[in-house]
């Protein structure tokens, strides 16, 4: 090889070794700390002025662009997915077949997933994950991860559960994503080292907020909404566990009252 072409191979080398993405240095993956205050908006213009670290939003309604403006602004961003429920509104709903696709969840257009059926479930999730990563998320909130404990109308069982949700969470860690377990409060002790945080609603309302510690115990944030009780009945508690609390409505607009 002449000296020309050499000097050119090492410059591609080079040039191949620099070529890593920047914003996730070593593959480490974004770890919240308990207490971490938060913004959670699925509903309404996105308002982006609310003086928090993190920001929870919907994967599918929101762009890069949004999301860069979030880290330009020194936020981390949540990419809000439903993983264990079909919505009949969602781009890629045709691609659920009818086989998957079981009762109501309570929401409009919302029905629960058949979770045994992985073969048909993973590419689908996968390619919901590849958006969040390709929009440059640090992490994925996966929704409706209980519906072994719910009218499903699939016999979904608990270790169904347990293999479905650590699927999820090995989908995202393999995109450099963390990733939070949404409610599912029985299973915590099972799955809280397959996960980076949690996402909780009504914990307070129906006594079950110490079952976070597991969480909390292992450094992990647990962001956790109240809709019915005051801030008064909920807050000191909330504080005491180190949980990252607010209340909000169910409409989960922009409106927020923190702890």
């Amino acid at each position: 090889m002449s000296r020309v072409l050499a000097v050119l191979a090492l410059l591609f080398l080079v040039a191949g070794c620099t070529s890593a993405p920047e914003d996730k240095p070593g593959g480490e993956l974004w770890r919240p700390k308990p207490g971490t205050d938060w913004q959670w908006q699925l509903g309404g213009r996105l308002d982006t002025s609310i003086d928090v670290p993190v920001y929870d939003i919907d994967g599918f309604d929101h762009s890069a662009d949004t999301v860069a403006e979030l880290h330009d602004d020194g936020r981390k961003a949540i990419c809000y997915l439903s993983t264990g429920a079909w919505e009949d509104w969602r781009p890629d709903a045709d691609e659920f077949p009818e086989s998957v696709i079981g009762r109501s969840n309570g929401w409009d257009g919302e029905r629960w997933l058949d979770i045994r059926e992985t073969e048909i479930l993973e590419p689908l999730m996968a390619a919901r994950l590849d958006m969040c990563e390709e929009k440059g998320f640090d992490a994925v909130e996966p929704d409706n991860m209980d519906g072994y404990v719910n009218r499903t109308g699939f016999p979904l069982k608990a270790a169904d559960q347990l293999r479905y949700n650590r699927l999820i969470a090995r989908l995202a860690h393999e995109r450099g994503m963390s990733v939070g377990l949404k409610n599912d409060m029985d299973q915590i002790p099972e799955l809280v080292d397959d996960f980076d945080f949690a996402v909780n609603e009504q914990c307070a309302q129906y006594d079950e907020c110490d079952d976070m510690t597991p969480f909390i115990e292992a450094d992990k944030a647990v962001f956790h909404v109240e809709y019915e009780l005051r801030t008064s009945e909920f807050c000191p508690e909330a504080r005491r566990l180190k949980l990252s609390s607010m209340l909000k409505k169910y409409e989960l607009g922009v409106w927020r009252k923190a702890c």
